[in-house]
């Protein structure tokens, strides 16, 4: 199992926020079975302010990048894609033409051995 993480900003509009959050109450179902079927199993996306921060996990070998185009290509899905669109912008310091960036991992605590975490200094993260 791998884990990566994305993030883009919402529009900074309180009334489009919340229209953005009551459609993702309410996803689609397509849109859901779409994202399994592409090797998604888990997905959590996470809101401060404007900034949304997309949790997954997928399969040892899913690549984003080449494995959302198979969500991508059902019509339903493309339409829900298109609407949330409407809500959102690439967060800055996007890379020209990318929607929702990639996030680097700076830290996973499961491998983290706890003998190399004893010798740390007790500080904050």
């Amino acid at each position: 199992m791998q884990f990566f993480a994305q993030t883009i900003d919402l529009l900074d509009d309180p009334a489009l926020i919340r229209v953005y959050e009551e459609h993702h109450r309410a996803v689609w179902p397509k849109v859901v079975a779409a994202l399994r079927a592409a090797g998604i199993q888990r997905m959590r996306i996470f809101r401060h302010g404007t900034r949304l921060f997309m949790y997954c996990e997928a399969p040892d070998g899913f690549d984003p990048a080449r494995d959302y185009q198979q969500y991508a290509t059902d019509p339903e899905c493309r339409q829900w894609d298109e609407l949330m669109r409407r809500f959102q912008r690439p967060a800055p310091g996007a890379a020209v033409g990318a929607w929702w960036s990639p996030m680097e991992v700076i830290l996973d605590l499961e491998s983290v051995s706890p003998v190399s975490a004893a010798g740390g200094s007790g500080g904050e993260l």
